[in-house]
């Protein structure tokens, strides 16, 4: 039960539609292609989404894994469509010869973990919610999205995009997106739906960071690097580090994330900008992390972590409202002499969000 209103299970890929919308223009058919099919098969799985949300069709909850252990299931969709698949490994299983199951299954296993080691919550509910993964999915699928229900991932085209289960931090970041919709259900538009985004990349990255073993300074704070092919100019979808800076490239252009409010992006694409405006608490939290040092899943992550599902974060939550809050749960788990206080406060002052 979420603490605003019930559950609203939103369709979130980790590809932002601009970058497909640039793809999707080039002359190439190589390249345009599978973009256009990937933006044509993402529009009707949201509509699905919606569908299925607004009518309550969703299938009903499955058995409960034990509360400190995952239950993990991964399928193969043979480059179909339909949902879930053939199942391919289910939880304790050996690893078989397919390299995509097992990182789905190593990604969902390592998601699990950083959740229920660093802040005791029982899998994505909370409650030991089964795992369960798609892969192959579609033919030269371009992403890899959260439903409502399972993760589902495309192997890429191959020119412009890899296999979606190469970085760890995509499929925590998809993951996430499920315990956002189980806890604060942030409203997916605007601000309140940068915040669902950005989310999704912190609690990514530190699922990379705490599967590497870490620290704040040590870490690259890219989201998804290694998912760009080679002949691609840029190092990753997101840096949080440097908002803006991931990739520079003749065929998807520019990384077009703000790092500060000064350069905030109004428009009313991609839900009016929720993958490039997540740049800015993105950055935030890099400020944060990286000014208090040492494993940022520690102090920062449980910042913003007491928040998401402290039960005070309104659904249609403003940047200054999500930052006001990360100052009090810094204040109340860390005191107010702190450096949790202190950095947390000044990472907002940074971005140029006001704190009221």
């Amino acid at each position: 039960m979420t603490t605003n209103g019930g559950f609203e299970p939103v369709f979130c890929t980790v590809v932002p539609p601009h970058v497909l919308d640039q793809l999707a223009r080039n002359d190439d058919p190589a390249l345009s292609g599978p973009a256009r099919r990937t933006l044509v098969r993402d529009s009707e799985l949201r509509g699905r989404r919606r569908v299925t949300t607004e009518f309550a069709l969703a299938s009903a909850p499955l058995a409960k894994a034990p509360s400190d252990q995952p239950l993990r299931t991964v399928y193969d969709a043979g480059h179909g469509t339909a949902l879930p698949g053939t199942q391919v490994r289910g939880e304790g299983d050996d690893p078989g010869r397919d390299a995509t199951v097992n990182r789905a299954y190593s990604g969902l296993g390592a998601t699990f973990e950083l959740f229920l080691k660093a802040y005791g919550r029982h899998s994505i509910d909370g409650d030991g919610l089964p795992l369960d993964a798609t892969v192959h999915y579609d033919e030269d699928y371009n992403n890899a999205f959260w439903n409502g229900e399972q993760m589902v991932f495309g192997d890429g085209d191959g020119e412009i995009f890899l296999d979606f289960t190469i970085p760890i931090d995509v499929i925590g970041h998809e993951l996430t997106h499920g315990v956002t919709q189980y806890t604060a259900n942030l409203t997916y538009y605007g601000q309140p739906g940068a915040l669902n985004e950005s989310m999704s990349d912190v609690f990514g990255a530190l699922i990379k960071q705490y599967t590497l073993g870490q620290t704040a300074a040590e870490a690259d704070w890219l989201i998804g690097a290694g998912l760009l092919a080679p002949g691609v100019t840029g190092k990753a979808l997101r840096s949080m580090k440097e908002p803006g800076s991931a990739y520079d490239d003749d065929v998807l252009g520019k990384d077009p994330q703000p790092a500060t409010m000064d350069d905030y992006v109004r428009t009313g694409r991609d839900n009016g900008g929720v993958h490039i405006n997540s740049g800015i608490p993105n950055h935030a939290f890099y400020l944060a992390a990286t000014a208090l040092g040492g494993n940022a899943w520690e102090r920062a992550g449980q910042i913003w972590f007491d928040v998401l599902t402290g039960g005070e974060l309104p659904d249609r939550a403003m940047f200054t409202d999500f930052a006001a809050l990360t100052v009090k749960a810094a204040r109340e788990r860390f005191g107010d002499a702190g450096d949790e206080f202190r950095a947390v406060a000044k990472a907002w002052e940074q971005v140029g969000v006001r704190i009221p």
